[in-house]
Protein backbone atom coordinates (compact mmCIF):
# COMPACT_ATOMS: atom_id res chain seq x y z
CA UNK A 1 0.00 0.00 0.00
CA UNK A 2 1.33 3.45 -0.96
CA UNK A 3 2.24 5.69 2.03
CA UNK A 4 -0.38 8.28 1.12
CA UNK A 5 -3.15 5.73 0.86
CA UNK A 6 -2.04 4.04 4.07
CA UNK A 7 -2.22 7.38 5.89
CA UNK A 8 -5.79 8.11 4.79
CA UNK A 9 -7.06 4.59 5.33
CA UNK A 10 -5.76 4.77 8.90
CA UNK A 11 -7.42 8.18 9.42
CA UNK A 12 -10.85 6.97 8.31
CA UNK A 13 -10.62 3.63 10.09
CA UNK A 14 -9.70 5.12 13.45
CA UNK A 15 -11.56 8.47 13.52
CA UNK A 16 -15.17 9.53 13.33
CA UNK A 17 -16.59 12.74 11.84
CA UNK A 18 -16.25 14.61 15.16
CA UNK A 19 -12.49 13.92 15.09
CA UNK A 20 -11.91 15.31 11.58
CA UNK A 21 -11.36 19.02 11.10
CA UNK A 22 -12.97 19.14 7.64
CA UNK A 23 -16.32 17.68 8.74
CA UNK A 24 -19.34 19.75 7.67
CA UNK A 25 -22.93 19.05 8.63
CA UNK A 26 -24.03 20.99 5.56
CA UNK A 27 -21.69 21.84 2.62
CA UNK A 28 -23.41 25.20 2.16
CA UNK A 29 -20.67 26.99 0.20
CA UNK A 30 -20.27 24.13 -2.26
CA UNK A 31 -24.02 23.95 -2.80
CA UNK A 32 -24.25 27.71 -3.34
CA UNK A 33 -21.64 27.49 -6.09
CA UNK A 34 -23.31 24.48 -7.70
CA UNK A 35 -26.73 26.12 -7.63
CA UNK A 36 -25.28 29.23 -9.32
CA UNK A 37 -24.53 27.20 -12.46
CA UNK A 38 -28.18 26.17 -12.98
CA UNK A 39 -27.16 22.71 -14.13
CA UNK A 40 -29.78 20.20 -15.19
CA UNK A 41 -30.41 17.35 -12.77
CA UNK A 42 -28.81 15.01 -15.32
CA UNK A 43 -25.47 16.89 -15.14
CA UNK A 44 -22.42 14.69 -14.66
CA UNK A 45 -20.83 15.71 -11.35
CA UNK A 46 -17.65 14.35 -9.75
CA UNK A 47 -16.62 15.12 -6.17
CA UNK A 48 -12.85 14.78 -5.75
CA UNK A 49 -11.78 13.63 -2.28
CA UNK A 50 -15.43 13.47 -1.27
CA UNK A 51 -15.22 10.14 0.51
CA UNK A 52 -16.84 11.13 3.80
CA UNK A 53 -18.47 14.37 2.64
CA UNK A 54 -22.21 14.94 2.79
CA UNK A 55 -22.26 16.75 -0.55
CA UNK A 56 -23.36 13.60 -2.35
CA UNK A 57 -26.26 13.18 0.12
CA UNK A 58 -27.44 16.72 -0.61
CA UNK A 59 -27.14 16.33 -4.37
CA UNK A 60 -29.12 13.10 -4.27
CA UNK A 61 -31.75 14.87 -2.16
CA UNK A 62 -31.98 17.53 -4.88
CA UNK A 63 -32.52 14.95 -7.61
CA UNK A 64 -29.16 14.83 -9.36
CA UNK A 65 -28.83 11.50 -11.15
CA UNK A 66 -25.23 11.24 -12.43
CA UNK A 67 -22.91 11.52 -9.43
CA UNK A 68 -19.37 10.21 -8.96
CA UNK A 69 -17.35 10.30 -5.73
CA UNK A 70 -13.59 9.75 -5.83
CA UNK A 71 -11.44 9.22 -2.77
CA UNK A 72 -8.08 7.61 -2.05
CA UNK A 73 -9.59 5.88 1.00
CA UNK A 74 -11.85 2.90 0.60
CA UNK A 75 -12.77 3.21 4.27
CA UNK A 76 -14.07 6.75 3.65
CA UNK A 77 -16.14 5.62 0.69
CA UNK A 78 -17.62 2.72 2.63
CA UNK A 79 -18.70 5.06 5.43
CA UNK A 80 -20.65 7.16 2.97
CA UNK A 81 -22.09 4.12 1.23
CA UNK A 82 -23.33 2.82 4.57
CA UNK A 83 -24.79 6.21 5.43
CA UNK A 84 -26.64 6.37 2.10
CA UNK A 85 -27.97 2.84 2.42
CA UNK A 86 -30.03 1.78 -0.61
CA UNK A 87 -29.24 5.10 -2.33
CA UNK A 88 -25.55 4.20 -2.60
CA UNK A 89 -26.21 2.28 -5.82
CA UNK A 90 -27.22 5.57 -7.46
CA UNK A 91 -23.62 6.83 -7.18
CA UNK A 92 -20.42 5.81 -8.99
CA UNK A 93 -17.61 5.18 -6.50
CA UNK A 94 -13.94 5.45 -7.43
CA UNK A 95 -11.22 4.43 -4.96
CA UNK A 96 -8.18 6.14 -6.41
CA UNK A 97 -5.33 8.55 -5.71
CA UNK A 98 -6.26 11.68 -7.67
CA UNK A 99 -2.70 11.93 -9.02
CA UNK A 100 -3.17 8.49 -10.62
CA UNK A 101 -6.73 9.05 -11.84
CA UNK A 102 -7.45 8.54 -15.53
CA UNK A 103 -11.11 9.45 -16.16
CA UNK A 104 -13.05 7.26 -18.55
CA UNK A 105 -15.80 9.86 -19.00
CA UNK A 106 -16.20 13.62 -19.00
CA UNK A 107 -18.02 15.74 -16.44
CA UNK A 108 -20.09 18.90 -16.39
CA UNK A 109 -18.83 19.80 -12.92
CA UNK A 110 -15.62 18.96 -11.09
CA UNK A 111 -15.85 19.71 -7.35
CA UNK A 112 -12.93 19.59 -4.94
CA UNK A 113 -13.05 20.76 -1.35
CA UNK A 114 -9.75 20.25 0.47
CA UNK A 115 -7.93 17.80 -1.80
CA UNK A 116 -5.94 20.11 -4.07
CA UNK A 117 -4.05 21.79 -1.24
CA UNK A 118 -2.49 18.44 -0.27
CA UNK A 119 -0.60 18.46 -3.59
CA UNK A 120 2.63 20.19 -2.66
CA UNK A 121 4.92 19.50 -5.62
CA UNK A 122 4.80 21.02 -9.10
CA UNK A 123 4.45 17.63 -10.85
CA UNK A 124 1.47 16.72 -8.63
CA UNK A 125 -0.27 20.03 -9.32
CA UNK A 126 0.47 19.85 -13.04
CA UNK A 127 -0.82 16.29 -13.27
CA UNK A 128 -4.00 17.13 -11.37
CA UNK A 129 -4.82 20.14 -13.52
CA UNK A 130 -4.09 18.22 -16.72
CA UNK A 131 -6.53 15.53 -15.57
CA UNK A 132 -9.19 18.12 -14.76
CA UNK A 133 -8.77 19.84 -18.13
CA UNK A 134 -9.15 16.52 -19.90
CA UNK A 135 -12.24 15.58 -17.90
CA UNK A 136 -14.08 18.89 -18.37
CA UNK A 137 -15.28 19.82 -21.85
CA UNK A 138 -15.60 23.45 -22.91
CA UNK A 139 -18.25 25.10 -20.75
CA UNK A 140 -17.76 22.70 -17.84
CA UNK A 141 -17.46 24.05 -14.32
CA UNK A 142 -14.73 23.66 -11.71
CA UNK A 143 -15.33 24.43 -8.01
CA UNK A 144 -12.28 24.25 -5.78
CA UNK A 145 -11.84 24.91 -2.08
CA UNK A 146 -8.35 25.16 -0.58
CA UNK A 147 -6.82 26.58 2.55
CA UNK A 148 -6.30 30.29 2.02
CA UNK A 149 -3.08 32.14 2.79
CA UNK A 150 -4.66 32.78 6.20
CA UNK A 151 -5.45 29.10 6.71
CA UNK A 152 -3.54 26.27 8.40
CA UNK A 153 -0.12 25.18 7.22
CA UNK A 154 -0.81 21.50 7.97
CA UNK A 155 -3.82 19.23 8.01
CA UNK A 156 -4.16 15.69 9.33
CA UNK A 157 -0.45 15.70 10.09
CA UNK A 158 0.49 16.49 6.49
CA UNK A 159 1.91 19.67 4.95
CA UNK A 160 -0.43 21.56 2.63
CA UNK A 161 -0.08 24.41 0.16
CA UNK A 162 -1.94 27.60 1.05
CA UNK A 163 -3.42 29.61 -1.81
CA UNK A 164 -4.21 33.25 -2.32
CA UNK A 165 -6.87 34.10 -4.89
CA UNK A 166 -4.17 35.38 -7.25
CA UNK A 167 -2.06 32.24 -6.97
CA UNK A 168 -5.00 29.88 -7.47
CA UNK A 169 -6.22 31.91 -10.45
CA UNK A 170 -2.75 31.82 -12.00
CA UNK A 171 -2.51 28.07 -11.43
CA UNK A 172 -5.68 27.60 -13.49
CA UNK A 173 -4.88 30.16 -16.19
CA UNK A 174 -4.27 27.39 -18.71
CA UNK A 175 -7.71 26.20 -19.72
CA UNK A 176 -9.99 27.92 -17.19
CA UNK A 177 -11.54 31.35 -16.69
CA UNK A 178 -12.38 32.49 -13.16
CA UNK A 179 -15.98 33.22 -12.27
CA UNK A 180 -15.64 34.25 -8.63
CA UNK A 181 -13.80 33.58 -5.37
CA UNK A 182 -14.85 33.89 -1.75
CA UNK A 183 -13.28 33.06 1.60
CA UNK A 184 -14.95 31.11 4.39
CA UNK A 185 -14.14 30.60 8.05
CA UNK A 186 -14.84 26.90 8.52
CA UNK A 187 -15.73 26.00 12.10
CA UNK A 188 -14.22 22.61 12.89
CA UNK A 189 -15.97 20.10 15.16
CA UNK A 190 -13.50 21.03 17.91
CA UNK A 191 -14.25 24.77 17.78
CA UNK A 192 -11.28 26.05 15.82
CA UNK A 193 -11.36 28.12 12.64
CA UNK A 194 -9.86 27.25 9.26
CA UNK A 195 -9.92 29.91 6.57
CA UNK A 196 -10.78 28.48 3.15
CA UNK A 197 -10.61 30.01 -0.30
CA UNK A 198 -13.40 28.83 -2.63
CA UNK A 199 -13.27 29.64 -6.33
CA UNK A 200 -15.35 28.74 -9.35
CA UNK A 201 -13.99 28.50 -12.87
CA UNK A 202 -15.36 27.69 -16.31
CA UNK A 203 -13.55 25.48 -18.79
CA UNK A 204 -12.43 27.64 -21.70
Amino acid sequence: MEPGKKHWENIYRTKGPADLSWTQAQPAISLDFIHSFHLPRTARIIDIGGGDSRLVDCLLDEGYTDLTVLDISGAALRKTQQRLGHRAHQVKWIEQDITLFHPTETYDLWHDRATFHFLTTSPQVSNYLSTARGALPSGGYFVIGTFSDNGPEKCSGLPIHQYSEQELTEALTNGFSKIKCITEDHHTPFNTLQNFLFCSFKRA
